[in-house]
């Protein structure tokens, strides 16, 4: 019978896909949202547009994962069967800029919420979303739930902790509480500051001669990138297990950066090499170079694998900023709307 889902992030990327797919699977979900001057509900406001609907499903509920009171209340109330933690700040790159915040709301946040947990609804079971950045600097290739953590970032850090003490829960005082290290997963609804939505807004934009250039950092990084739409279902499956676990949810194949570009501005008859601009400043302090997950534990153990392959992603991705573009394109020709835009310079 569907349960009643708790999640933190749910206007994420990955949160609105995991309220679409547990909404169509019959659950109650309820989302965790941050007080703020402006709506940010973007990602899930679709959700609330069912006319065949007989009763609502979806209930969002303010809070903080920097507030653990908040959390206890919130757990107490909503008594969820199913947690998934999703929230944090998950910009690598931002992580160095701000290290105390991503360390507060990545590491401590975390274990406020499973402090919530064993104290208020102990038989929950409980996911965390750990992430690739954890490996860092790889001690072996490809990565699985084997290899040892070298983060590389104040955020791979923040999600070693995350991780651990998702761990140490477990064992401590047998919460069914589960780790998926996921590794980078895209979608036409990922940040704009993310670099491979970076990239699809700009080439679709120079496309149509909104802008002319788009600046990046390193072009020769290499990742593992899926579809989050799939990965969702990975963290799904792993608390409908019979046991908790942990498990590395990857492609097994990875791309640069470059390669990226190039299809992206390719697919759009463009060459990238005369749009794309390297700018220093888009450089970490400690770079990650390659990342590639072996995922063989969750499809043998799981029965998860990903549908969608880099090329669709790729595809998919510029397809629905050729759209936004196209939107923006017809403001402009109309006079409708000033647009503002400082031809991809750095921010």
């Amino acid at each position: 019978m569907p349960g009643r889902a708790l999640i933190t992030g749910i206007t994420g990327q990955d949160g609105s896909y995991l309220a679409e797919l547990l909404l169509g699977k019959g659950y109650e979900v309820h989302g965790l949202l941050r007080r703020s001057s402006t709506f940010a509900t973007e990602r899930i406001d679709h959700l609330y547009v069912d006319p065949h609907a007989t009763t609502a499903n979806l209930f969002l509920h303010y809070g903080d994962l920097s507030d653990g009171n908040s959390l206890v209340h919130l757990l107490q109330d909503v008594q969820p069967t199913e947690i998934y933690n999703l929230g944090a700040q998950s910009h690598v790159g931002v992580s160095f800029q701000n290290p105390i915040y991503t360390a507060d709301v990545d590491a401590v946040g975390t274990l406020r919420l499973l402090e919530a947990v064993r104290q208020v609804t102990p038989d929950v079971r409980f996911y965390q979303a750990s992430s690739s950045e954890m490996f860092g600097k790889v001690a072996e290739t490809p990565q699985s739930e084997r290899t040892p953590f070298h983060p590389r970032s104040p955020y791979g850090v923040a999600k070693v902790y995350s991780f651990w003490q998702t761990v140490n829960y477990r064992e401590a005082y047998d919460l069914f509480a589960a780790n998926g290290i996921l590794f980078n997963h895209e979608s036409p609804r990922r940040g704009e500051t993310f670099v491979t939505r970076k990239i699809t807004r700009a080439a679709t934009r120079i496309k149509l001669g909104l802008q002319d250039y788009v600046f990046l950092g390193n072009l020769d990084a290499e990742r593992d990138w899926g579809f989050a739409g799939d990965f969702v279902e990975a963290m799904w499956l792993m608390l409908q297990h019979e046991r908790p676990d942990d498990f590395v949810v990857a492609t097994g194949e990875r791309h640069s950066v470059r390669q990226f570009a190039e299809k992206a501005f390719a697919l759009l008859d463009l060459d990238y090499q005369e749009h794309v601009k390297v700018d220093p400043r888009y450089f970490r302090p400690a770079e990650v170079d390659m990342l590639q997950g072996d995922s063989s534990k969750a499809r043998e153990i799981l029965g998860w694998e990903p549908r969608v392959g880099f090329d669709d992603l790729v595809g998919m991705m510029v397809r629905s900023d050729l759209e936004l573009a196209e939107q923006e394109r017809t403001l402009v020709d109309a006079g409708l709307k000033q647009i503002e835009w400082r031809n991809g310079r750095p921010e």
